[in-house]
């Protein structure tokens, strides 16, 4: 007998084909999900993105829940306490977007330190003599420094260095890599663009304060594809328009869409996308089908890949796994 899957968010229609040949898909968009799961259940898996909320009464109301599952990699909209509690498999895709990601930061510095974003509009303005009080720079010979040189970390210091820059970073604990470790602060003073890498939690929650942006070059750029509650955004503003750095270009906020952080992403020096970088097709489908193979191989004892179960560790020592 199929087992029943409750989908909290549209994934890729690749993806959604497999769930529904192999289980029986409900769906509960628009923050339904609680009620779908009250009304049948014997859910016994949930798939999310980006949005959606898979928190303790969403899982208290699952009973036969085995499985919770985020198309993508961080978990913050997922109780994975709540989870692990019950002996659920909170499974996610690792490593799954680094490639787009290192290109999205990539493309992000290229257009903060030319001044491309600007340029762009000036030309579609019809101002072609722009170009006469144009002012950038180049990534050539200059230095970044990484913070959180992970997967996507160190693909962005390998594409870093085809550019011609150096590369710093920090991290926890050091990592096989060829580039030099030092502490935040010596990195921030040394960089010309700091690139923000690092998972969302207690102690990395407003790593980049008043502090540290006081600490950082005036040209310097501060990059942040990672999670915008990484920043602090009334220090980072005041940091703007005292010119204590040159520019911010992040694609992640504190809230999503924008509303106390909006003077930062209507300022002339900040350059914000839409928490886009992982949506190109070829990374939104590849996580999509990763992760719902994933989750159908856990509820049909296929063994999914243990390195997509991000609660293995605490799971085998409850002897789950």
């Amino acid at each position: 007998m199929k087992k029943n899957v409750l989908l909290l968010e549209t994934i890729a229609e690749e993806a959604l084909q497999e769930l529904h040949a192999a289980v029986n898909v409900f769906t509960g968009y628009e923050d339904t999900g609680l009620q779908v799961a009250l009304a049948h259940g014997n859910i016994h898996a949930i798939i999310t993105r980006g949005k959606g909320l898979i928190n303790q009464p969403l899982i208290d109301a699952c009973p036969q829940l085995e499985v919770v599952a985020r198309c993508g990699i961080g978990l913050d909209n997922v109780d994975v306490a709540a989870a692990t509690a019950r002996n659920v498999l909170v499974i996610n895709a690792p490593g799954s977007n680094a490639a787009t990601m290192a290109e999205h930061t990539l493309s992000l510095m290229l257009m903060g330190m030319r001044n491309m974003y600007t340029a762009v509009f000036e030309v579609k303005q019809n101002n072609w003599s722009w170009r006469n009080q144009y002012t950038g720079d180049e990534l050539n010979g200059k230095t970044l420094g990484i913070l959180g040189m992970g997967n996507i970390g160190q693909r962005v210091a390998r594409l870093a260095e085809a550019f011609g820059m150096r590369v710093l970073y920090w991290n926890r604990s050091a990592r096989d890599v060829p580039y030099k470790q030092m502490e935040i602060e010596e990195l921030l003073q040394q960089s010309d663009v700091v690139s923000l890498h690092l998972p969302f939690n207690n102690d990395t929650n407003g790593i980049i304060g008043a502090e540290q942006l006081h600490q950082m070059k005036a040209n310097a750029w501060l990059i942040n594809t990672a999670r915008g509650a990484l920043v602090d955004h009334a220090a980072l503003l005041h940091a703007l328009n005292t010119q204590k750095i040159s520019g911010y270009a992040a694609d992640v906020l504190p809230e999503e869409p924008p509303v106390q952080s909006l003077p930062v992403v209507q300022h002339p020096r900040a350059i914000i996308t839409p928490h886009s970088g992982s949506l190109t097709i070829e990374t939104y489908k590849k996580i999509c089908l990763l992760t719902v193979g994933n989750v159908i191989a856990a509820l049909t004892n296929n063994h999914p890949d243990p390195n997509s179960i991000y609660n293995r560790h605490a799971l085998t020592t409850n002897k789950k796994l």
